[in-house]
């Protein structure tokens, strides 16, 4: 064994490590990679250690044309590209197809499409239908006519607006800009260890899980929600309140009801993201903005847990700051820190 072999970092180029906190040269070939790299693993003898690309190529050596250490780390590469589809589809006029996006961006369809959508959380379609929604959500909460709200959005015809407007809001559309006048909401008020659990469902599903202590003051809080909505106290929903209240006990269970979830395309992505972190693991705020594809989105990501609506469902109590600190939720800190606990492995 040299001197090479015992270096961590030989360990991490045999691994093929995605991190790429240096790059190694090669000798016998001239050339510099990064430890992720697909390419044969040299012989340890032949390589040298470089804090940066700019250093190996001081040295002499040229980027390898498989790993492309002189650029962007790939899932930089990766972010960036889809981050620009998702700017074409915000500006289009018109829906893109998933030809014409892919091409756009150097991609095959189907290559662009699973990327897409790790990165995101949701298909390119479900993407423009949700910046869509969004565009509707906003000019009509500004005041606008259902029609304004039509063209503005880009549908071409009001049948297409109408058959994916109700979907998006949950509602009719001339409703949902009455602030939901007209739509029923029924709740039922709970017990569990961690105090009352609140649950409402609309005609759609689960459309608001509340932790508390006054029955009064969560009754209010659904009320600040749908301020022009029917809002009635249902004694039959025993079953509905009993499945939500179980989840305060066994949190990492999940819940077998069907949801109505509704929020802007980024907070969609967000809850997706929340959604998909296993019982008994935790992520930053800093986490989830990697994983749907916005770093520099922390705030963002924050705002859109505070926003969720639905405790437990979509389990915002697993998101931490990034020095594990667990302040910050809606429903209290003392809960957080109970409900992480109910979740740790045994």
């Amino acid at each position: 064994m040299n001197a090479i072999t015992l270096d961590p970092r030989w360990a991490r180029i045999v691994a093929r490590d995605a991190q790429d906190d240096f790059v190694f040269s090669v000798a016998s070939t001239g050339i510099y990679c990064r430890p992720g790299c697909p390419a044969r693993t040299p012989s340890p003898r032949n390589i040298a250690f470089h804090g940066s690309p700019a250093a190996a190529e001081s040295a002499g050596f040229r980027a390898c044309k498989r790993c492309l250490p002189d650029q962007p780390p790939l899932a930089e590469r990766h972010a960036a590209l889809i981050a620009e589809a998702c700017r074409r589809i915000e500006s289009a006029e018109e829906p893109l197809v998933l030809a014409e996006l892919a091409a756009a961006v150097g991609l095959s369809p189907h290559h662009f499409h699973r990327l897409f959508r790790k990165i995101t959380g949701l298909t390119p379609k479900g993407y423009a239908d949700a910046h869509r929604a969004e565009k509707v959500r906003d000019a009509l909460q500004s005041g606008g006519t259902v029609t304004e709200a039509l063209y503005e959005a880009g549908f071409g015809s009001s049948g297409r607006f109408y058959a994916a407007a109700d979907g998006a809001l949950g509602m009719a559309p001339a409703r949902f800009a009455r602030g939901g006048q007209g739509a029923k909401i029924r709740y039922g008020i709970g017990t569990s260890s961690l105090g009352l659990v609140l649950a409402a469902v609309s005609d759609r599903g689960v459309c608001s899980i509340l932790l508390g202590d006054d029955e009064g003051e969560l009754a209010t809080e659904l009320g600040r929600r749908f301020p022009r909505a029917s809002i009635t106290a249902d004694p039959d929903l025993g079953d509905t309140v009993a499945a939500v209240a179980a989840l305060v006990e066994e949190p990492g269970r999940g819940l077998a009801l069907p949801l109505d979830i509704r929020g802007t395309a980024f907070q969609q992505r967000v809850w997706d993201a929340l959604r998909a972190i296993p019982a008994g693991e935790t992520r930053s705020y800093a986490d989830i903005a990697r994983a749907i594809g916005n770093p520099r989105a922390v705030r963002a990501v924050a705002g859109a847990c505070a926003a969720n609506k639905l405790a437990l469902a979509i389990p915002c109590h697993r998101v931490v700051h990034g020095n594990g600190d667990v302040s910050g939720y809606r429903w209290g800190t003392e809960r957080k820190r109970a409900l992480l606990s109910r979740e740790e492995l045994p």
